[in-house]
């Protein structure tokens, strides 16, 4: 066992249940703990996945993010469409009733709703337990907003995380505490395994076929076959196992990622063929490229890739493959193009782009989704680019300032308005994505 541990600290997880179906229904003066009612898109496909659904829904069987046609015949819902300008507004005001108790420098967001909280400096303060801090804030949280919220107690993050996860989610009070000892007692049998934090079904079938199928095995197992089998990883893994966990909030706080990007994806409702996709590529690189300019910031490359409609017999091989389907092979392409100097320049984007794509995607394919990453992002001030005598640096200049104003327009009116006439041909997709968040309906 890992000697590592977090002594003397307490930590909260936190999470609003079922949030956005809550928000609906405290929107239109409903008990969210009583009320039938999805959140999913209607004017798509019965195979649209349901964003939320209600607690009194999932009672009578109802999957959480099941599709539309899943949903049990002969029950009687709501379906709302989503809102994700309203979830954030509504997730930005709970933090704020956050705020009413700490410091932003002990609470780390790790989701629109769920949140993090290292308690340890306020238990004094408020003269409480920490399960009594998390009540108050809890109960702070449903006054003030009508979302019932669901709460975990761990002496480590991990702890916390797996105390709102496994054990207030199955219990009356929607409250949950560990520490290393409780965790081991009640939780070492548990199964599926898939329930703990960061073990997903891929782990899973790996420890599966190493005959381990609990957290206590794994803790009790010898280290070296997991670390042949996961790598650095199993230290993670085994930490957990344990119930311990050394990052601390303070760690959170100080971690700056050391890779720096863009990225922009969508999954198409209707397969498109491979131009269509191609000038879908090339409408969310004039928004990425417009966010660099935004951002002050240039990229050195650029990636794009393309997933492909499965044919029959490639669905027929999947379904052979069962869980090792990630291993199969020809369900898409994926490109690079190198840029002469760091750039913001749509032009010189697109360019790099467009040449990755003609020859790396296959064109008698018809693409399902699509991507593209702008890469080795720097400031555009930052000192040490190596000046390159093929770019017209007046021009690039010109440019520049042209995007400076196109984001200020839209930034003023909206996404939409300003437009390329490439935007209005058919299979253009960004009028459409610009009134989304996260690939569903902003209001």
């Amino acid at each position: 066992m890992s000697a590592r541990t977090t002594e003397g600290h307490q930590y909260l997880c936190i999470d609003l249940k079922s949030f956005y179906a809550s928000v609906e229904c405290v929107d239109r003066g409903l008990d969210p703990m009583t009320a039938h009612l999805v959140v999913a898109d209607a004017t798509r496909t019965d195979k649209t996945i349901c964003l939320a659904v209600s607690p009194a829904l999932k009672a009578l069987g109802v999957r959480n993010r099941c599709r539309v046609f899943q949903i049990p015949e002969g029950l009687d819902y709501i379906m709302a469409p989503p809102r994700m300008a309203r979830y954030i507004q509504k997730s930005a005001e709970i933090y704020g009733i956050y705020l009413r108790w700490m410091s932003k420098d002990d609470i780390h967001v790790y989701s629109i709703d769920e949140a993090f909280f290292d308690v340890t400096p306020y238990l004094d303060l408020y003269g409480m337990s920490a399960r009594e801090l998390g009540e108050r804030i809890r109960e702070d949280v449903v006054r003030s907003t009508g979302i019932p919220a669901t709460c975990g107690v761990g002496s480590n993050l991990y702890l916390a995380k797996v105390a709102l996860d496994i054990t207030a989610k199955h219990s009356p009070d929607f409250f949950g505490e560990l520490n290393e000892e409780s965790y081991r007692r009640t939780l070492w049998a548990h199964q599926p395994i898939t329930d703990f934090w960061r073990v997903g079904p891929g782990i899973a079938a790996r420890l599966e076929r190493m005959g381990i199928r609990t957290m206590g095995q794994v803790a009790l197992s010898p280290a070296e076959p997991l670390f042949r089998e996961f790598g650095i990883d199993a230290e993670i893994l085994i930490d957990h196992a344990w119930g311990v966990e050394p990052c601390t909030m303070a760690d959170v706080k100080a971690y700056r990622s050391k890779t720096h990007m863009l990225a922009s994806a969508q999954v198409f409702g209707c397969n498109k063929s491979f131009q269509e996709a191609r000038l879908v590529v090339k409408e969310m690189l004039d928004d990425l490229s417009q966010q660099l300019v935004a951002q002050g910031q240039e990229a050195s490359a650029v990636q794009v890739w393309a997933g492909y409609a499965l044919t029959d017999d490639e669905k027929q091989e999947l379904r052979r493959l069962g869980g090792r389907a990630w291993r199969y092979s020809g369900l898409g392409s994926h490109g690079m193009g190198r840029l002469l100097s760091p750039t913001s320049s749509v032009r010189e984007l697109k360019r790099a782009a467009m040449q990755a794509w003609d020859q790396n995607v296959v064109r008698d394919r018809e693409v399902h989704r699509v991507g593209v990453s702008l890469l080795d992002l720097r400031d555009e001030q930052a000192p040490g680019v190596q000046l390159d005598l093929f770019t017209d640096p007046v021009a690039r200049e010109r440019e520049h300032r042209r995007q400076q104003a196109i984001n200020a327009v839209k930034g003023k009116f909206g996404q939409n308005a300003l437009l390329r006439a490439a935007d209005l041909l058919p299979g253009a997709e960004a009028r459409n994505r610009h009134t989304q968040i996260g690939g569903h309906r902003a209001r």
